[in-house]
C-alpha cells in the first residue's frame, strides 16, 4: 500500500487533525485525489466502532451527541463525529448548526467534529460520509458517531453505514399509528426517547414497545431497548452508552454481516458512479448525454431505451479497448444492395442474361411474402426482391415509388458497438437492438429519415448471408 500516493495520507495515519480535516475536504470534492487517499489509508481502517444517530428534526439529536461525547471522553475513548446538515437548494451551502452545538469539545484533542452538507444526497447522509468515516477510522479514533440530517420515515442510509443505529424520538412526535409506520423506525438497534421530562414520555415508550411486540425475537436475537434521556442535563446518557457497549460486545454474525453489507453497498455505489462518469465523459461525445436527456424529456425516447443506449456504447468501448490489434473493428463495408422488382424472371433477363452476372441462389420467405434472388457482382451482391403477395411491404413500396433501390446493407464487425454509437448521437433507428438474421448473423435497420432517404441495414456476419428482418418488414416502419 503506497502511503505516499497523496501528501495528506501520512498525516492522516499519524492522527494529525489538520491532515484529517484536509483529507475529508478532498473526499467531499471527490475525484482522483479522493480515491488516492482512501486507497492509501484503507488498510488501517476497520478498527473504530461506527454509531449512527438518526431521527426527525427537533428531537435533540445534536444535544444528545454532545452529551455522548462527554461520557465517551470520560471513559477514555477518542471520538470522531460526522454531523450531516441539510443543504440549501438555492445557495448550496449549509447552516452547520450541529457543529455549533458541540463547541464545548473544540479544544479537546481526543474529539474531532466535522460537519458535512448533504448537497442534495438523499438518505440523511452526505455522499462522502462513508469515505470520511474511513479517514477518521484510519486516523485512530475509537468511536465514530454519525449524526444524520433530520429524517422522515424512509431515509435509512445510516443503517448501511454504521455498526449500530440509534433512533431518537421525543414525546408528542407522533401517535401510535405514526410510530408503527415502516421506514426509519425499523432500522433501530436502540430507541431513545429524548426530552423525557416532557408530557407523554411514557406513552412514547409504550408505543415503541407495542411496535416491537409485533415482531418475533428468538432467544439469541437482539430486541432493541427503549431508553429515556434528558440530553440537556445528561440524564440517561450513561445508559445509552452502556447499551451500545452491550450491543458491540455481543458481536457474532450480526456485526460481520453488517460490515459485509456496508462494504457491498459501497462497492456497488462506486461501480455505478464510476461507470456513469466513464460513459458520460469518456465514451459519449460532448453534449451527447444532454441531447439524450432532451429526447427523453420530449417523449421521443423512453428512459429505459436511453439508459440502454448509454450502456451499450460504454460496454462497446470497453470491448473495443480489450481487442488485440489483429481484432480491431473493421470499417463498415458494403455487403449487398436490395432492389425491389416487379417480376423476378423479367429482372433476371437483364441481370443474368444481358449483363452475364452470376446467380448465387434464391430464397423465399413466406412470412414476409417475398422472394429474393442473390446476384454476385464482383465482391458485392445484389438482392433482387419480388413480392409474392399484395400484402408484402415490397409490393407496397413498388406501388408508392415503383421498382428500384430498396435498401443497402453495410457489414460491420460489431453491430452492438455501432448501434450504441448511433443511439448516443441521436440517430433514429428502426431496430434499437440487433436481432438474429439468417445464417447466425445479426442485423438492424436505420430509419431512412436519418440516412437521407435511404433504408440502411447493418449486418454483423456470423455465418452465411444474413437475410435479417425480411426486406419488406422494415419498410412498414419507414413511413
Amino acid at each position: 500500500m503506497n502511503v505516499d500516493a497523496h501528501p495528506l495520507t501520512r498525516g492522516v495515519l499519524d492522527g494529525d487533525r489538520r491532515a484529517i480535516a484536509q483529507a475529508i475536504t478532498v473526499v467531499e470534492a471527490e475525484g482522483p485525489s479522493a480515491a488516492a487517499i482512501i486507497k492509501a489509508v484503507y488498510h488501517r481502517s476497520g478498527r473504530a466502532y461506527l454509531v449512527g444517530v438518526t431521527g426527525a428534526p427537533g428531537v435533540g439529536k445534536s444535544t444528545l451527541v454532545d452529551r455522548i461525547l462527554t461520557v465517551l471522553r470520560s471513559r477514555g475513548r477518542t471520538v470522531g463525529v460526522l454531523a450531516v446538515d441539510p443543504t440549501s437548494p438555492f445557495s448550496g451551502g449549509a447552516v452547520l448548526g450541529d457543529r455549533v452545538r458541540m463547541q464545548t469539545h473544540a479544544a479537546d484533542p481526543g474529539v474531532f467534529v466535522r460537519s458535512m452538507a448533504t448537497r442534495g444526497q438523499l438518505g440523511g447522509l452526505a455522499r462522502a460520509t462513508a469515505d470520511a468515516a474511513v479517514i477518521l477510522d484510519a486516523g485512530g479514533f475509537d468511536v465514530i458517531v454519525i449524526e444524520t440530517v433530520g429524517v422522515g420515515q424512509a431515509e435509512i442510509e445510516v443503517s448501511r453505514t454504521a455498526d449500530m443505529s440509534i433512533v431518537v424520538t421525543m414525546p408528542g412526535s407522533g401517535d401510535g399509528v405514526q410510530t408503527l409506520k415502516a421506514g426509519v423506525m425499523e432500522i433501530a438497534d436502540l430507541f431513545v426517547v429524548n426530552k423525557a421530562d416532557h408530557d407523554g414520555a411514557d406513552r412514547a415508550v409504550a408505543e415503541i414497545e407495542t411496535m416491537l411486540g409485533l415482531n418475533e425475537y428468538g432467544p439469541n436475537d437482539w430486541r432493541p431497548p427503549v431508553l429515556q434521556t434528558r440530553a440537556t442535563d445528561g440524564v440517561g446518557v450513561d445508559d445509552v452508552l452502556d447499551t451500545v457497549d452491550r450491543f458491540r460486545t455481543r458481536g457474532g454474525d450480526v456485526a460481520g454481516r453488517r460490515r459485509q453489507a456496508r462494504v457491498c453497498g459501497r462497492i456497488r455505489q462506486l461501480v455505478s458512479d464510476r461507470f456513469l462518469e466513464h460513459a458520460e465523459h469518456q465514451v459519449l461525445e460532448p453534449g451527447a448525454f444532454d441531447r439524450l436527456v432532451d429526447r427523453v424529456a420530449s417523449a421521443e425516447v423512453d428512459p429505459y431505451t436511453a439508459a440502454d443506449a448509454v450502456l451499450d456504447q460504454a460496454l462497446g468501448s470497453l470491448r473495443g479497448a480489450n481487442r488485440t490489434d489483429d481484432a480491431q473493428p473493421m470499417t463498415a463495408v458494403l455487403d449487398h444492395i436490395g432492389i425491389a422488382v416487379g417480376d423476378l424472371d423479367t429482372a433476371l433477363v437483364f441481370y443474368r442474361d444481358a449483363l452475364g452476372l452470376e446467380l448465387e441462389g434464391v430464397e423465399e420467405v413466406a412470412s414476409q411474402h417475398v422472394r429474393a434472388q442473390f446476384v454476385s457482382v464482383g465482391g458485392a451482391t445484389l438482392e433482387l426482391l419480388e413480392a409474392t403477395s399484395p400484402q408484402s411491404a415490397i409490393a407496397r413500396s413498388i406501388e408508392r415509388r415503383g421498382p428500384g433501390l430498396h435498401h443497402l446493407t453495410l457489414r460491420v464487425a460489431d453491430i452492438a458497438v455501432v448501434l450504441a454509437r448511433l443511439k448516443a448521437r441521436g440517430i433514429r433507428l428502426i431496430d434499437e437492438e440487433p436481432r438474429p438474421g439468417a445464417g447466425g448473423s445479426l442485423v438492424a435497420f436505420i430509419h431512412p429519415s436519418a440516412a437521407h432517404g435511404v433504408l440502411v441495414e447493418l449486418k454483423e456476419a456470423r455465418g452465411s448471408r444474413a437475410w435479417g428482418r425480411g426486406p419488406g418488414d422494415e419498410d412498414r416502419h419507414a413511413r
